[in-house]
Order: structure tokens, then C-alpha cells, then sequence
């Protein structure tokens, strides 16, 4: 119901249409999220762990918390989302000093045997980098909650204390376990695919954005920083093997074009047109389906937005959380 809402929205900015459709497709996707919201902090007073499809983008209340946002900012249930994600950043009293988004499972949702303690989660699409962007889009629109920055602040301190250093920038793992936790070390020996799902880019962008809205330029420096450090070694983009928008070359571009709009210099900006060629490169040797997320969909978006140099006039890429 909720990705049926964001396309009817979609669809209506630019044939101004569907207008019923939507009053229902809202309405039913507050209240999916009213229950959504009433579980989770059942949750949290019983003092357990989430589970990654509580909170994350793709499947929970940071996926429809970026709904509201866009298109009812000013209705309580946006309001509501960002203050349950200030919540989820508190430690659970009476448990251990991890966060409050880690999670007793593996990042399948499965308890595999190589998680045991359970494992966090860095990345946009499934990790705590979702919420990061979601809480400052929201401060940047000017919807603030009681605790949201300091929920930023809290976010950002375990990123820098999880920020690894290569070569051509920082960098952060996909997911770190207890084990891991309790040694101090990252058993990751460097930068992943750069992907927007999981990797550094969409990690970035979510940094970036907290830093612009809090005011942070040293923070925004070292966002801006890594994701052009993906883009100048070519031991990470040797690793974007398919045009997706997940975790391939059209979200590499897609991430960049944002980040670029954004960002202090034209560093970033300098290397569209090569991740373009990328992108038709990839879409040209790859096989293809029509889906959004891993299709020829969010490809042809991509080089759409990357042609034209303007942000989508849909704004389907708020749905990324990547504006």
C-alpha cells in the first residue's frame, strides 16, 4: 500500500489526477503506520531488540516515515515517526550500552550462526543511516521533534567511531558484529561495493544531509570526502557490475547527482558524466527487468536526472531518502 501511494503520487504531479485514489491510499497508509508505531513501542517498553523491519527504509517506519514527510509534513503522524526514531536511537534501559537500533538478529532477519549477539546495521536501505536521513530531512523541512537532534548526534557518534580510513577517503563497514563490538575492531579489510543500499555513497549522503542540517562542515567535508574516494578508486567501482539502482551503477550516479547538488565543490559533480557512461554501459551488457529498485526503471531515472542536471519533479527519489 505504501509503495502503491508513493507512485500514485507520483503520477499525479504530473497529470494532476488520481486525487481520490490518493485521499484513500493516505489514509490507509496512516493507518498502516499508526500500527505500525503502536508496536514498535510496545516494543521498546518491554525492553527487547528491534528487528531490522521495525525501523528500516525498505520495510518499516523509516520507509513510511519518508512518505509523510513528503506529503504531509505537517500531519501529526510525521511528527510521530520522528519521534519514535529519537526513541530508537536511546539505549534500552537496564540491557548493555549498544544502540538502541541493534538488533538480535543477521541482516536476512535470521539468527544465522556467524551473528551471535546480533549484528548493527550502517547501511541506507536496511541500516541506521535510513533513519539519520530521515530525522534530518525532517529538521531541514522544519518538522522537529523533543531529542531529535541530539538522536542525530547520537547516530553520528557511532558512525565516527566506526569510520575507517583508505587510501583515497574514509569509509564504513556494511554491518559490525557483538564480537567486533566488544574487540574495538572492524574485521572488514576495506571499502565494499559502493553501492547506495549498503555501501559508503549512501552512508554519505545520509551524513551529508545530517550535517546540513545541524550546520556541521567538518562533518559535511568528510561525507563529501568518502563518496569521492569511491569515485577515484578504481578497485571500488570495478565492483558496480550491474545498472541497479540498490547497489549498482544507477545508484552510484543517482547518489552522486544529490550529493553533488549539495556539496561545497564541484569535485563530486566532475564525475557525473563518467558514472553516466558508466550507467549506459552497464544497462547496454546487463539483463534487464522493469523493477524500480533493481530494474531498467531506476536506470532509465538515473540518467534521466543526470541528462537534464534538475532534480525529479516527481521527487521519486525521496522514497531513497536521498532528497
Amino acid at each position: 500500500m505504501p509503495a502503491l501511494a508513493f507512485l500514485t503520487h507520483a503520477a499525479a504531479e504530473a497529470t494532476g489526477g488520481y486525487q481520490r485514489a490518493l485521499a484513500q491510499l493516505d489514509i490507509a497508509t496512516q493507518q498502516i503506520t499508526r500500527v505500525r508505531l503502536a508496536a514498535a513501542h510496545a516494543r521498546i517498553d518491554r525492553g527487547e531488540r528491534p528487528v531490522l523491519a521495525e525501523f528500516d527504509l525498505i520495510r518499516g517506519l523509516t520507509g513510511l516515515g519518508a512518505y509523510h514527510l513528503l506529503h504531509a509534513p505537517e500531519h501529526p503522524v510525521t511528527a510521530d515517526v520522528l519521534a519514535y526514531l529519537v526513541r530508537l536511537t536511546t539505549p534500552l534501559p537496564s540491557r548493555d550500552e549498544l544502540p538502541g537500533w541493534w538488533t538480535e538478529y543477521g541482516p536476512t532477519g535470521q539468527p544465522p550462526a556467524d551473528y551471535p549477539g546480533g549484528h548493527g546495521n550502517f547501511g541506507m536501505a536496511h541500516g541506521i543511516a535510513g533513519p539519520l536521513a530521515l530525522l534530518a530531512l525532517g529538521l531541514r523541512a522544519g518538522i522537529a521533534v523533543d531529542g531529535q537532534a541530539e538522536a542525530i548526534a547520537r547516530i553520528c557518534a557511532w558512525l565516527d567511531a566506526w569510520q575507517r580510513h583508505h587510501p583515497t577517503g574514509p569509509w564504513w563497514p556494511r554491518t559490525i558484529t557483538l564480537s567486533e563490538v566488544h574487540s574495538g575492531r572492524c574485521d572488514q579489510p576495506g571499502p565494499a561495493q559502493p553501492s547506495w543500499c549498503y555501501g559508503t555513497p549512501g552512508i554519505a549522503r545520509a551524513q551529508q544531509l545530517a550535517a546540513l542540517s545541524t550546520g556541521d562542515t567538518a562533518r559535511q567535508h568528510t561525507a563529501e570526502a568518502a563518496l569521492l574516494g569511491c569515485l577515484t578508486d578504481p578497485v571500488q567501482l570495478a565492483q558496480i557490475i550491474d545498472p541497479s539502482l540498490c547497489h549498482g551503477a544507477a545508484g552510484l550516479l543517482h547518489t552522486t547527482c544529490r550529493v553533488a547538488a549539495d556539496a561545497a565543490t564541484n569535485d563530486l559533480a566532475d564525475h557525473l558524466p563518467t558514472l553516466a557512461a558508466l550507467l549506459r554501459d552497464q544497462v547496454t551488457i546487463a539483463p534487464r527487468n522493469s523493477e524500480l529498485l533493481e530494474g531498467s526503471t531506476g536506470a532509465a531515472l538515473a540518467l534521466h536526472t543526470a541528462a537534464t542536471g534538475m532534480a525529479p519533479r516527481s521527487r521519486w527519489d525521496s522514497c531513497l531518502l536521498l532528497a
